[in-house]
């Protein structure tokens, strides 16, 4: 995935720019941290790369390809095949299991078979250490758990970019430890580009590049 340019305004009853000019690359096997304070941009740009959000300027590749000229139904399904999107509040459907929120992603793509959409779910909540859960909703599960399902379910269409907003923002350390080493391991074994937007310096010590944000624009990288 490549930036070039991107910036986001809001023409309202004042213009407000969240994002000023942001190039850069998101590449397989590595961790990213976006960091910065409060309203600098992270999670606006996060949605730009995400494709939740489009650009005022600039463009977004993904395997080569700009997304910011296609229609929302292209979008979409772009998001469905390459990007795993993962919440700070998860957002499971509370009335389903965490084996049929897996499923969702999977249904949606219409890729795989009825057969296959069960093991498959079935093969990633066990991969994220949850292979005995599957039945149970998501008011039965402690946070952690539920924030590894959301896991689960962002890899569901085997996606080679992973985004993260606050992933970690509810968690204790030793389930903020767990994620922080699933993730590592999504980038470092699976070869995924995993990009995180936090505010957690124990998960952006643990990223391999850390991009500093400030007012909308890149200001360091380290």
């Amino acid at each position: 995935m490549q930036a070039r340019g991107l910036t986001r305004v809001l023409k309202d009853a004042e213009t407000v720019t969240l994002v000023r000019e942001v190039s850069l690359s998101v590449d397989p096997g590595q961790m990213t941290a976006i960091i910065g304070p409060s309203g600098c941009g992270k999670s606006s740009l996060l949605y730009l790369l995400g494709l939740l959000d489009r650009p005022t300027e600039g463009e977004l590749l993904v395997d080569g390809r700009r997304t910011d000229d296609l229609t929302d139904a292209q979008r979409t399904r772009v998001r469905l095949e390459r990007i795993g999107f993962i919440f700070q509040f998860h957002f499971l459907l509370p009335e389903l299991t965490a084996r049929a929120n897996v499923s969702l992603p999977m249904r949606r793509l219409g890729r795989y078979s009825g057969a296959e959409i069960e093991t498959r779910a079935q093969a990633l909540l066990t991969k994220v250490g949850l292979g005995d859960q599957g039945r149970k909703r998501p008011d039965k599960m402690s946070g952690g758990q539920r924030q590894r399902v959301a896991i689960a379910r962002a890899l569901a269409n085997d996606p080679a970019i992973l985004l993260r907003d606050e992933p970690t923002g509810n968690l204790d350390s030793a389930n903020t430890r767990v994620v922080i080493d699933e993730f590592q391991r999504l980038a470092h074994d699976e070869g995924r580009a995993v990009v995180c937007v936090t505010h957690d310096q124990t998960v952006a010590a643990a990223a391999d590049r850390r991009i500093h944000m400030l007012d909308g624009r890149i200001v360091q990288v380290d």
